[in-house]
């Protein structure tokens, strides 16, 4: 999936390992919004147990950005209010951040499954000592099935996120790649573990 040529002039691309990434001026806020592309070795079934947004799942052991998530309301099925927390990051230049999102997951006629967030501000969640609040931007993860390769996965991530407090731009704007290309390859090595 390409961004539109207009958009395409402003934007970089860095290819790492597998995974293309590439960024550009956000609309929705002072920052950058990152899109990761990738052929996962695996089913959508598998790429989304993975990554899918719920209480208990398995994104907290293998993603290495993500060190809890907690489904703080359940609006129904598919939409819910989640708080994320993160590590320290960057030889802790990055402190542990928190995020409270609305959260939809959906999948359509095709296989694809999609799950996407954006900020939100909740009663049962102000911010908590010890964490700097960062806010999400609209963003979210597609797993998009390869036609006639039902073991092999497309999944495209778009990441806007304002990681909040003072940090140097220069910080942010490093972190993001490499995090990125080590989402897509933890990622990996997670669905071929659930394979096993």
């Amino acid at each position: 999936m390409l961004w539109p040529k207009q958009i395409r002039k402003k934007c970089k691309l860095e290819r790492i390992g597998e995974v293309a990434v590439s960024w550009r001026p956000s609309a929705e806020f002072a920052g950058n919004l990152y899109k990761g592309e990738g052929i996962l070795p695996a089913s959508p079934h598998n790429v989304w147990e993975c990554i899918k947004p719920v209480a208990g799942g398995l994104r907290t052991k293998w993603d290495q950005n993500v060190k809890d998530f907690e489904v703080i309301e359940a609006i129904s099925d598919t939409v819910s209010i989640c708080r994320t927390t993160t590590p320290s990051a960057c030889m802790r230049i990055i402190s542990p951040r928190e995020f409270v999102d609305v959260v939809v997951m959906k999948q359509y006629e095709d296989g694809t499954m999609l799950s996407a967030a954006t900020n939100v501000e909740h009663p049962l969640c102000p911010p908590q000592p010890n964490f700097v609040r960062g806010f999400n931007y609209p963003c979210g993860c597609f797993c998009i099935p390869v036609p006639g390769q039902p073991d092999r996965t497309e999944l495209l991530t778009f990441f806007q996120t304002d990681l909040g407090g003072y940090l140097p731009q220069t910080v942010v704007d490093s972190f993001f790649p490499s995090s990125i290309s080590g989402f897509y390859s933890n990622l990996t090595k997670a669905v071929k573990a659930l394979k096993a």
